[in-house]
């Protein structure tokens, strides 16, 4: 029932992550103008706003200018719904949700921000550092340490990397793995491991596939850290856990 609830919520806080993925990089407000059609500006009814269930009712469609709109909506809906129901399932329900569950929406929506316009905005960052950390403190205070030095040692590394390779790594990306920092803790390691590992795994697919082309393109780093941040939510610590147990 626990996850079933997250879900039900991940479903409601997805669309409001699609008002965020689209008028953030555009600096407009998130809380108004109410929700509208991108295309005809008519104001979206609340029956026409239920999460994903409007869209496949309206079949993707605008009800007053029948415009299409797009299946990334329904799709950063779902998504969201199934990483909330994923980690109370895992995580169970505790106080630690107060940090994951926003967490795991921040990197939900930088990553579609990231694909989209090859930026990771500060309007998004700085608040969830801030809420990380007053809400890190007031949940357990003692691992205020282990967080901040997990942000700073992770926020140091993408640092290093983008100094040494700028064309591949933007500002963007060392200031979320800061964040990320902030909210894994140590699990902050595997996460950047994983990053890493699927960024590495896309790019040879492109390579095999496109052949000496592939290197000209630019692929937004921040989709694959969101990725790894994401699994460390759900398995970080166990991998951790692993790790010490084969190796230490």
């Amino acid at each position: 029932m626990i996850s079933v609830v997250a879900g039900l919520f991940g479903l409601v806080v997805g669309s409001f992550l699609n008002v965020v993925i689209h008028r953030v990089p555009r600096r407009e407000s998130i809380v108004w103008p109410a929700s509208h059609c991108p295309s005809c500006e008519t104001p979206i009814k609340p029956y026409d706003n239920i999460p994903v269930l409007s869209w496949l009712i309206l079949r993707g469609r605008c009800r007053s200018c029948s415009e299409h709109i797009s299946a990334r909506y329904p799709l950063v809906e779902l998504l969201t719904a199934l990483v909330f129901a994923g980690i109370a399932l895992v995580n169970g329900f505790d106080e630690d949700l107060a940090l994951e569950l926003p967490f795991s929406a921040v990197l939900i929506a930088v990553a579609f921000i990231d694909l989209d316009h090859r930026i990771i905005p500060n309007r998004i960052l700085l608040p969830a550092a801030v809420y990380g950390l007053v809400v890190g403190a007031l949940v357990d205070l003692d691992a205020m340490p282990e967080m901040l030095i997990a942000a700073a040692a992770a926020f140091a590394f993408l640092l290093v990397a983008a100094l040494a390779y700028p064309a591949g790594m933007g500002m963007g990306d060392v200031k979320l793995a800061g964040v990320m920092g902030l909210f894994l803790g140590a699990a902050v390691a595997p996460a950047m491991l994983i990053a890493f590992a699927a960024g590495a795994g896309v790019g040879l697919a492109m390579i095999a596939r496109e052949g000496a082309a592939a290197r000209k393109k630019g692929v937004p780093f921040g989709p694959f850290l969101a990725l790894g941040g994401i699994v460390a939510l759900l398995v970080g610590n166990d991998l951790i856990d692993l790790y010490s147990d084969r190796f230490l």
